[in-house]
């Protein structure tokens, strides 16, 4: 088995910094990120609620393999979200109630896999976070190597050791460490302005013109 494990980053994020994404939508971080870091539509969370803010120990695993996912939570730190290339394949559960429980007693926020899981039941009773693109009860084999904190991909996006992950309903956005000057203050300054449409929606004025298109007799289109 050839399995290759690298310390994780060297600096983290405060409990309190990583406590404000929670609060930030998925949505609105992307649209501030020009509509990009989000994973594939596929990967959703196993139950309705779920959310999550932290930031990535990434892990690559082999098709329908885990054993690289013991040493990833061997090598996890509380508040962190593991984050995993499982190459995409939905036949093979990677992850299911053993490896939450255990991820849980190191305090992992979250699991984010480009796979499938198992024992849905115990996943949702747990309350972590977990976000998968499939479900199947087939489980895994184990020791076909894999890695542990080098750069994967998930879903579709690049990932880092330490980039910020966040989740909702929505789904799952990725934030490099590069993109996070003034990302806040932005996602805030989003937020208020949907909420000043609202009420400009509640007063009685359409949509478009909120949004400065043209009125539809301006080019021929009628509401009739």
């Amino acid at each position: 088995m050839s399995l290759f494990i690298n310390d994780g980053p060297e600096s983290l994020m405060s409990e309190a910094a990583i406590a404000q994404w929670r609060a930030i939508p998925v949505a609105v971080i992307s649209d501030e990120l020009n509509r990009g870091g989000t994973m594939a539509a596929a990967i959703k969370p196993v139950d309705e609620g779920m959310g999550f803010a932290g930031q990535a120990l990434t892990a690559r695993t082999m098709v329908g393999d885990n054993a690289t996912l013991h040493y990833a939570i061997a090598s996890s730190w509380s508040g962190c979200v593991i984050v995993v290339d499982a190459r995409g394949h939905l036949d093979t559960a990677v992850w299911g109630g053993i490896l939450t429980h255990a991820a849980q007693v190191k305090g992992v926020a979250a699991l984010v896999v480009d796979g499938a899981v198992r024992d849905v039941d115990e996943l949702k009773a747990s309350g972590m976070a977990v976000y998968a693109r499939a479900v199947v009860p087939n489980g895994p084999h184990k020791g076909f190597g894999g890695s542990v904190n080098e750069p994967i991909q998930c879903a579709g996006v690049p990932i880092n050791p330490g980039d910020l992950l966040v989740g909702d309903s929505d789904g799952v956005v990725v934030v490099r460490l590069d993109q996070m000057d003034g990302l806040m203050d932005r996602c805030k300054a989003r937020i208020a302005k949907e909420e000043a449409i609202v009420k400009k929606l509640d007063a009685g004025m359409e949509s478009y013109e909120i949004q400065g298109l043209p009125a539809p007799g301006d080019f021929g289109v009628s509401l009739g």
